[in-house]
This record gives structure tokens, C-alpha cells and sequence, in this order.
């Protein structure tokens, strides 16, 4: 039997990443005179990367900006950030437990995210989960992001893994919809970044907290998870 592969995302999902995102935004945002944006807002435009943040950061703000105005305020928030990345970020309640029982069931892990690369690989780093994530495909890594399906299946080759035997953890609207395009099947967490309600993404499961992360997996891959449903 294949074993399983679990595909995460990682801002929203993993780990609360909007304090550190929000504050890097808006010291920006100030540079070029705008106002402030609040975090709670921020949460619903993020996904996509750092370069969408600060299009969308913009337009929340007053005129759209120009293309040299946000290749200029992408470098900065890139700069700003990788300073920053993990001033106020925590993982999620349960999320370590739930990597630790993930590794000890033999599952192959990756993170699918549209943060760049060497920014997500610094991230987990920080968070001490890198371990955990021999795969790390980033908004950069490829000519594609999500919803693309090719950001996971680039994921599921490079594990080694088996496509009918994988499952996507998401929460936006970015990671329902690339899992639907691959055709794999998807957990949604409902207090991450969505412009989009949970509710409306089709997801096939939601969970609230990551303690009900264990059911729905046993639910969506009985085979290798059935016995997760009983505490096992």
C-alpha cells in the first residue's frame, strides 16, 4: 500500500502568519503615504504572495499602483519581511501534535504554498517544523501557483508519493481550488485567510481545530488513517 501523502499549505494553515504579514504591509503602505490597513482586514487578502498582498494592499488604500510601484514595494516587503518573518507567527493549536503523529504514521509530508520559497523554508525553520517538510514547493518554485494542480503534483513526485493515496490542507480558496483541479481530495481549516467563506469552497471536509484533524483524515483515507477515528 502507497503510503499516504499530506499536503499542506502554509500561511493560514500551518501556522498564524497574519501579524507578521499585516505589520510588513502596512510599514510599506506607510513609505508610499498610505494609511494603515487592520489586521482582521488583512486576513481576507492574503493568498497569492507577497506581491498580490501589496497590489491588493493598494487598492484597499486609495488609487491602484502602478507595475513599478509594486515591483518596488514587493522587493521592500520582501526585504521587511525576511527580517520580521516570525516576530509575532505561532503554529496553530494542535498543529505540532499533529505532525508528530503524522511522522510517526510513516505519511510524506510537503508544504504547497504561494509565499516564496526561500521565505517559506525560513519560516519553518523559525517555527522548528522544517524537519517535518523535505518538500517545499513555494509560489516560486515553479512557472505555476495554486490552483494550478501542477504545484501539487510537482509535491507528490518529489515525496515519492502516489496522487490517489494524497490529501491537500488548506484554507483558501487557492488551495480547495488546486486540489479540486488535481482531483485530490481536501481538508479545509476554518480560522485561516479566505476572501471566499469556507462554507462556499467545497472542500470535502472543514475542521475548526486541529484536534478534529485525526477524524477527517480517517474519514477521507480509511486505509491508512482508520484507526485515527477511535484515538488510535
Amino acid at each position: 500500500m502507497s503510503r499516504p501523502t499530506i499536503l499542506f499549505d502554509l500561511d493560514g494553515t500551518l501556522a498564524d502568519t497574519a501579524a507578521d504579514l499585516c505589520e510588513t504591509m502596512n510599514v510599506i503602505l506607510a513609505r508610499h503615504g498610505r494609511r494603515r490597513v487592520s489586521e482582521a482586514r488583512v486576513r481576507h487578502l492574503v493568498g497569492g504572495g507577497a506581491r498580490l498582498l501589496m497590489e491588493r494592499g493598494f487598492r484597499e488604500t486609495g488609487e491602484p499602483a502602478s507595475e513599478a510601484l509594486i515591483d518596488q514595494a514587493f522587493d521592500e516587503f520582501i526585504a521587511y519581511y525576511s527580517e520580521h518573518i516570525a516576530d509575532h507567527t505561532v503554529l496553530w493549536p494542535g498543529m505540532e501534535d499533529t505532525l508528530k503523529r503524522l511522522d510517526e504514521a510513516g505519511a510524506l509530508l510537503a508544504v504547497c504554498t504561494n509565499k516564496a520559497e526561500r521565505l517559506s523554508r525560513q519560516l519553518l525553520e523559525k517555527l522548528a517544523i522544517d524537519r517535518y517538510f523535505p518538500v517545499v514547493i513555494g509560489g516560486d518554485t515553479l512557472p505555476v501557483k495554486k490552483p494550478d494542480p501542477e504545484h501539487l503534483f510537482e509535491a507528490v513526485r518529489l515525496l515519492g508519493g502516489d496522487r490517489g493515496a494524497a490529501v491537500m490542507v488548506g484554507d483558501s480558496e487557492a488551495d480547495i481550488g488546486a486540489a479540486k483541479n488535481a482531483r485530490i481530495p481536501s481538508i479545509c481549516v476554518s480560522f485561516g485567510y479566505t476572501r471566499v467563506p469556507v462554507s462556499e469552497l467545497g472542500a470535502d471536509i472543514v475542521i475548526d481545530h486541529f484536534d478534529e484533524f485525526p477524524r477527517a483524515l480517517a474519514t477521507l483515507m480509511p486505509s491508512h488513517f482508520g484507526d485515527w477515528s477511535r484515538g488510535g
